[in-house]
């Protein structure tokens, strides 16, 4: 309840921070960024493996932040997405797919990063949150595209071919940092972040390519 008051006062403040805005004699614009983000600050707390610092901005997440939803200047789309390219890492041993099985649990759990999580939960990917991925889940989000026979609508029938190499490269690429690719993706930055480790982008890899896996049926 503390929490919601405290949120509620927040959107109270900032709406009355919004209208001071339409006044000629009002703040500027930099003053009233700068007031939102301390009324934001302020409705916030340390809970759990949930730090106040998630609410620190990159470089990235304030230029699509100013971007007021739109897309930042070309140039600065570039600069971007060069910069969060240079974060991918490959894997260690040279294998990118590991068992899709694993990989689909990965995407159904949701655990993980939350104020009510113990710090030793082993994060999932929640990607249904977002992607249909196998037809047999009948409940999942729309935010992202469906993945539903991700690797057979793009012709890999075997992984380990140099045909497949480019998209194996490029879902990995993806799923370890997608603003390498779209500056201001929502999706989260996997191994970017640390949310996933490498062997579980490993998995999910083979759930969306492995041949064998479900999703390519």
């Amino acid at each position: 309840m503390k929490s919601f008051r405290m949120l509620a006062g927040a959107a109270a403040a900032l709406a009355l921070t919004a209208g001071l805005a339409g006044c000629a004699s009002g703040p500027a614009p930099e003053e009233l960024d700068q007031e939102a983000v301390r009324i934001i600050r302020s409705a916030f707390r340390d809970e759990g493996i949930a730090k106040v610092d998630r609410l620190d901005q990159d470089a990235a997440n304030e230029a699509c932040s100013r971007a007021l939803g739109k897309e930042p200047a070309p140039e600065v789309v570039k600069a971007i997405e060069a910069e969060n390219l240079k974060t991918i890492r490959p894997p260690g041993d040279g294998k990118y797919l590991g068992d899709w099985r694993e990989g689909e649990k990965i995407a159904q759990s949701g655990r993980g990063l939350t104020f009510t999580d113990d710090a030793r939960v082993v994060n999932g990917g929640n990607c249904y949150n977002c992607h249909q991925i196998s037809r047999q889940e009948i409940s999942f989000g729309t935010i992202g595209p469906s993945l539903y026979q991700y690797g057979r609508l793009r012709g890999v029938t075997d992984p380990d071919s140099p045909a497949a190499r480019p998209i194996i490269e490029y879902t990995w690429g993806k799923l370890w940092n997608a603003r390498a690719y779209n500056a201001c993706s929502h999706m989260p930055r996997a191994g970017h972040l640390g949310i996933l480790s490498e062997a579980q982008i490993r998995h999910v890899m083979a759930l969306l390519l492995d041949p064998k896996s479900p999703v390519n049926q």
